[in-house]
């Protein structure tokens, strides 16, 4: 990624901009996801806050899809043949990054694009997501800005009710992103703002009714799971819990999603021995439910072979770079578990083939990883805080931790209290976590009057 000098559209303002061209899915498989974010080769002004686009050729190239697009903003005012001289050497990147089996004939094709939306439309039709889709998103987004702007909850409600159709899953779900959003920027006010909308929202829609019920019927098998577990959680009890949540596709493909790596040969062979025992009237509904685990187990499956694909395509970008370790921190939102777990396997591979190299930049990597990984001191804190009996023992540990308490780590409690509450999590926790809060307050209070 380059840097451009540019001046500000509108205050002329000299102006640094990191500009990227080339969105190469061949040699960055995140390369889609930064084009699509709208936050590439944009222009940040100190001086008058102006943020916009900078106008740069750019080369989208995705082999699966056999998808090579070119785009030339119009403001740039330039003929046909100066376009092209332009975009010749970016395309040249491209082919030459691939191996020569892989040169089919799109490539001596590219297509031209005449905006930069349409581009993005184009993108986003070959993932399935047609112009209504997008449409559809832009309503509900447009929807929910409109509800968080409402004060009174009586008029958010008369508003949720006039636009309960567009409120379905998806809405949901985009909610959902916006509050683990708010929530990692320790927003505590805003964070209450959603929650208090979220639960408006699911006490007065139909999907909200049916999110409920559904997130009801999760925590009661989790209970169940939990409590199997205390004494070892055997194939056999696994197989007892699955025929109780028999009745429930929820109860089902929740557990499955938990316990995907006891289902083995032997939990099936078990299971189908509870069903050849079972009375006659009851064999068709377990013989359904087996074919429903298999077609869980084989979803799951497919989504972490296609995961594990994508991120050994990142992986090999990362080791492929001159600097690794600074390539991974930029990388760092596209990190998972499958990542982690990936780096753990190829570094064990590298090291049984006695390939050093390879290993010093995977052990790099992982050392990375886990000074990432470590939690910092306050949330630390907190959880041996969690950990003690009653109110009297948290009192005094953070009395002699008084340095700890600070307005961060108060802000960083808030944001725990709402995102476990807004995650239906034990009462008992809840509580705890109130309680440290008020501690917490109480010695900030008390230390401030000290001074």
């Amino acid at each position: 990624m380059a840097k451009v000098q540019t001046s500000c559209p509108r205050c002329k303002t000299p102006v640094a901009v990191d500009v990227e061209q080339v969105f190469d899915l061949n040699a960055d498989p995140q390369a889609k996801q930064r084009l699509l974010s709208g936050q590439v080769n944009v222009i940040h002004c100190p001086n008058c806050g102006y943020d916009g686009m900078l106008g740069t050729p750019i080369i989208y190239h995705d082999p699966e899809k056999e998808f090579l697009f070119t785009f030339v903003p119009s403001e740039m005012g330039l003929a046909v043949n100066e376009q092209e001289r332009l975009i010749g050497p970016l395309i040249n990147q491209v082919v030459n990054r691939l191996p020569l089996e892989k040169r089919k004939a799109y490539i001596l094709r590219p297509q031209t694009m005449l905006t930069f939306q349409t581009m993005v439309e184009k993108i986003l039709e070959g993932d399935g997501i047609s112009r209504q889709m997008i449409d559809d998103q832009q309503k509900r987004l447009a929807l929910l800005q409109r509800l968080l702007s409402i004060p009174a909850a009586e008029s958010r409600l008369e508003v949720i009710k006039q636009e309960e159709s567009l409120i379905n899953e998806d809405f949901f779900n985009m909610f959902a992103r916006l509050m683990e959003a708010t929530l990692a920027q320790g927003d505590e006010h805003s964070a209450q703002a959603l929650t208090s909308l979220q639960q408006e929202l699911v006490e007065n829609t139909t999907v909200g009714h049916k999110i409920q019920e559904q997130s009801r019927e999760a925590q009661d098998v989790i209970k169940v799971l939990q409590d199997a577990s205390k004494d070892g959680l055997t194939r056999e009890k696994l197989v007892d819990i699955f025929v109780d949540a028999a009745d429930s596709d929820i109860k089902l493909s929740t557990i499955t999603s938990l316990v995907r790596a006891g289902m083995d040969y032997t939990f099936f062979q078990l299971l189908t021995e509870r069903i050849d025992a079972s009375p006659d009237d009851k064999k068709p509904g377990l013989e359904a439910m087996r074919e429903k685990l298999l077609g869980y187990i084989q979803e799951l499956d497919n989504q972490r072979q296609l995961q594990m694909g994508q991120t050994r395509k990142l992986l090999d970008a990362i080791l492929a770079s001159p600097n690794p370790q600074e390539a991974l921190k930029e990388n760092f939102a596209h990190v998972d578990e499958y990542f982690v777990e990936l780096v753990e396997q190829e570094l064990a591979n590298a090291r049984a083939a006695a390939d050093l190299n390879r290993s010093a930049n995977l052990q790099k990597i992982k050392t990375v990883l886990e000074e990432a990984s470590a939690p910092p001191p306050e949330l630390a804190f907190i959880e041996q805080l969690l950990e003690l009996e009653n109110y009297d023992q948290r009192l005094e540990l953070m009395q002699s931790k008084v340095e700890l308490i600070t307005p961060e780590f108060t802000q960083m409690l808030g944001g725990l209290v709402a995102q476990t509450e807004a995650q239906h999590q034990p009462d008992d926790l809840v509580a705890r976590l109130k309680e440290i809060n008020r501690i917490a307050i109480r010695i900030m209070m008390t230390e401030a009057m000290k001074k």
